[in-house]
């Protein structure tokens, strides 16, 4: 139920509406001129905005997972981090065109909300599944993820419909509160109904933050000692890179470069989150089947078909295409990856060692989005830019065939 709730976000913010409200209507036509160079920042601010919430991520990850290990509080944690992406996203129903800055903070904020309850949503996958069905569950949560994607797709459709009809996006704003009012209420049942597992009983003389900050270092010096996780952690910030990258900037390409109307992508992705539901369905009883790194290469190989049909792509049909295979590539790379990590990681640490997880993940988050921004801005043309994108999942692919994932962690004890 959190994936089927947090989708509403990663949707209606990241992917399809604001990242196109912010660049056509709160930028609009603002431009930055150096003598005869003209050029709109919208695509560099959007990176931008991305790159540092991801930093931010990126930073207090690890050190926040170790603290919520030792005092048993993930879902605390949770809880707050929840709160600040919800609250974040409610607000962006009050802002108007040229409040750049602004815009651009709530995304900032939503953002650090969103990726930052995942480090902890993440840990509980190890504490609710076997080593035979966890590809299946990490699976079944980003096949459920898009229903809500889809569910959260159809109730923005009638307000793009209306934007659209009456050339008015602010008519879109009230997508950015039932989004929340999505998000809240749709996560309920998580923090409700499932209990946290209690590794130790923490020493409450201790402070909790040094305490998280120390196991980190001391699992920084030791990262030698698991170096199939180091191999896979190498691999993961390559390849998740354009992963991440085609997320943030899909929506904004096919309505910049092939001409879609708001309600044309809404549309188009109310479609790619129905091969999503399949391919991560699909993809989660592969992953237990045949072992979720023969599934990444699987899945990568579809990211590099995805990169260089977008580069390709000329007409709506072709997109459509494209958009289908990324759908399912999308779910089932990320679910993979997720159930690959919850193998290999020791028993009690797994906020902590998912916090290195999306220590990757998000640090890698931080050069695609620039690459993309600063190669659409600087050549005017974002077929480039997408492009660029498949020396990411060729560099993963290599990178990721060298992980032995018979290798497993769980009883190191550190």
């Amino acid at each position: 139920m959190y994936d089927f709730a947090n989708t509403s976000y990663s949707v209606i913010v990241v992917t399809v509406v604001y990242a196109i409200y912010y660049k056509q209507y709160i930028v609009g036509d603002f431009t930055i001129a150096l003598g005869h160079w003209v050029r709109n920042p919208g695509d560099f601010l959007w990176g931008l905005g991305g790159s540092l919430s991801m930093s931010l991520v990126a930073l207090s990850a690890p050190v926040m997972g170790a603290v919520a290990d030792y005092s048993n509080r993930k879902k605390l944690f949770m809880l707050i981090y929840t709160l600040v992406c919800i609250g974040a996203m409610a607000s962006l129903y009050f802002l108007q065109p040229g409040m750049i800055l602004q815009g651009l903070l709530l995304f900032i904020l939503g953002n650090l909300g969103f990726e930052g309850a995942l480090v902890f949503y993440n840990g509980f996958l190890p504490q609710i599944s076997r080593p035979d069905n966890i590809g299946k569950i990490s699976g079944y949560g980003f096949a459920i993820g898009y229903v809500g994607s889809l569910i959260s797709l159809l109730i923005a459709l009638p307000y793009a419909t209306r934007a659209f009809a009456s050339h008015d996006l602010s008519i879109m704003r009230p997508t950015f509160v039932w989004a929340a009012l999505f998000f809240l209420i749709f996560s309920m049942p998580f923090f409700l109904l499932v209990r946290e597992r209690t590794t130790g009983i923490p020493d409450k003389t201790k402070n909790f933050f040094k305490e998280g900050y120390r196991r980190t270092l001391k699992t920084l010096k030791r990262i030698k000692d698991f170096p199939e996780i180091t191999k896979f952690l190498i691999a993961y910030f390559i390849y998740i890179d354009g992963v991440n990258t085609v997320i943030y900037f899909s929506g904004i390409y096919a309505s910049s470069t092939l001409g879609f109307t708001v309600e044309q992508v809404i549309e188009f992705f109310a479609i790619v989150q129905s091969s999503a539901i399949s391919g991560s369905y699909v993809f989660g009883y592969l992953t237990d089947k045949y072992g979720p790194k023969k599934t990444i290469m699987i899945t990568l190989t579809l990211w590099i078909i995805v990169a260089i049909g977008a580069f390709l792509s000329y007409n709506m049909v072709t997109f459509y295409i494209v958009g289908l295979i990324a759908g399912i590539a999308m779910g089932s790379s990320q679910s993979a990856s997720r159930a690959l990590m919850g193998r290999l990681i020791p028993e009690g640490m797994e906020a902590e060692f998912y916090g290195f997880y999306a220590l990757m993940g998000k640090f890698s988050s931080i050069l695609g989005p620039l690459v993309f921004g600063l190669v659409s801005t600087l050549t005017g043309n974002q077929r480039y830019a997408i492009f660029s994108l498949l020396i990411f999942f060729l560099t993963g692919l290599f990178l990721i065939a060298r992980v032995d994932e018979r290798i497993t962690y769980k009883k190191v004890v550190l």
